[in-house]
C-alpha cells in the first residue's frame, strides 16, 4: 500500500475542519515538520505533500529512495529546488486552479477598497470619528467603472479577474509573454505601456528568478501617481522598500496586498499603518470551501500518479 505523508498539514487545516482521508488509503499527517525531521517522517513514503514548506537541496536530500513524487498544495512551487528534485528523479505536481475564483474575488475586493478609501474610513470609525456621516464624505472616493485595469499575467486567475472587471465596465490591458490577438474589451500590450496607462495594475504571475521584484523602483516610476497596485500572487514580485518609498512620496496612490515580502511583514513595517494600503493575510486561498477543494484536488493528483497517469506535473 502506497504511503502519503503530509508534512505541514497545519498550514492548510489550521482550524481542524478538513478531512485528509480521501487523499489515499494510507495518509500520515504532521501539523508541521522541522528540516531535521524530514528523513524520519518520510520513511517509506511514496508521495510527500507540502504547503509552501521550504524544500531546498538539503531538505530534498533527506527524502528516502521510496519517494516518487512531491505535491505542492497550491499553485506556486518556488519553494522547491527543482534541480535537486531532478537529480533524485522525484516528480513535482501542483494544484493550479483550486483557488482561482476566490483569489480573483480578493483582487477585486482590494481594488474596490482602495477606490473607496475603505481602510481610512474604518480607521476613522475605530477612532470615534463620524465626520463622514455628520459632515460630508471626508475621504477620496473614485469609481472603477470606465477606468483601465492592467493585468500582468494571463493564467487562470488573471483571466478570472478580467472577467469580473469587464462586468464592472473597466477597460483592460494585458501584458503576457505570449503574443495574443486582442479580445473584446481586452488589449494585449507591453508591460511598459500597461504600467503607463493603467489606473489599477494587478499582478498574476508565478514567482521565479525572472519575475522577482518585477515591480521595482523603475516600474513604479512608470505608473500614474493616481494608480493602485494589487498583488494577490506572490510577495516577491514587488520590491517592498521601493513600494513603501513610492507610497510615502505620493508617486503611487495606493496598494492592495494579499501577499507580502517577507510574509509575514515585520511588526514595524509602515505598510501596516498607511491609509493608502490595504493588507490581508494571504486570504485568497484560505476560505473553507477553497481549502476543501484543495484537499480533493490533492487526492486527484495522488490517485492519478498511482494509476500511472500523472496530472498537473510541473517538473
Amino acid at each position: 500500500m502506497s504511503k502519503v505523508v503530509i508534512l505541514n498539514a497545519g498550514a492548510i487545516n489550521y482550524d481542524g475542519q478538513l478531512d485528509f482521508t480521501s487523499i489515499a488509503d494510507n495518509v500520515v499527517t504532521y501539523n508541521q515538520t522541522a528540516p531535521e525531521q524530514l528523513g524520519e517522517r518520510t520513511a517509506g513514503a511514496t508521495i510527500v505533500v507540502t504547503k509552501e514548506l521550504p524544500m531546498n537541496a538539503e531538505s530534498i536530500a533527506q527524502l528516502p529512495e521510496s519517494v516518487q513524487m512531491c505535491v505542492e498544495a497550491g499553485t506556486g512551487y518556488n519553494n522547491y529546488d527543482l534541480a535537486a528534485l531532478a537529480s533524485r528523479g522525484i516528480a513535482l505536481t501542483n494544484i493550479p486552479a483550486y483557488s482561482t475564483a476566490r483569489v480573483a474575488d480578493t483582487a477585486i475586493m482590494l481594488m474596490l477598497s482602495l477606490a473607496s478609501s475603505l481602510q481610512q474610513q474604518v480607521r476613522m470609525l475605530a477612532a470615534g470619528n463620524h465626520d463622514n456621516f455628520t459632515k460630508h464624505l471626508m475621504v477620496h472616493h473614485v469609481e472603477l467603472n470606465g477606468k483601465t485595469l492592467g493585468v500582468i499575467g494571463y493564467g487562470h486567475i488573471g483571466q478570472a479577474v478580467i472577467k469580473r472587471a469587464l462586468a464592472m465596465e473597466m477597460q483592460i490591458l494585458v501584458a503576457t509573454r505570449t503574443p495574443r490577438a486582442d479580445l473584446p474589451g481586452v488589449h494585449f500590450t507591453t508591460q511598459a505601456d500597461l504600467l503607463q496607462h493603467s489606473d489599477v495594475v494587478s499582478l498574476h504571475l508565478p514567482l521565479t528568478p525572472a519575475t522577482h521584484h518585477l515591480i521595482d523602483e523603475a516600474a513604479l516610476a512608470q505608473m500614474k501617481p493616481s494608480a493602485f497596485l494589487i498583488n494577490t500572487a506572490r510577495g516577491g514580485l514587488v520590491d517592498t522598500d521601493a513600494l513603501i518609498s513610492a507610497l510615502t512620496a505620493g508617486t503611487l496612490a495606493g496598494a492592495g496586498l494579499d501577499v507580502q515580502e517577507p510574509e509575514p511583514l515585520p511588526a514595524d513595517s509602515p505598510l501596516y499603518t498607511m491609509d493608502s494600503v490595504v493588507l490581508t493575510p494571504h486570504i485568497g486561498w484560505r476560505g473553507l470551501e477553497t481549502r476543501q477543494r484543495l484537499v480533493r484536488l490533492i487526492g486527484d493528483n495522488v490517485h492519478a500518479w498511482l494509476a500511472g497517469a500523472p496530472i498537473n506535473r510541473v517538473h
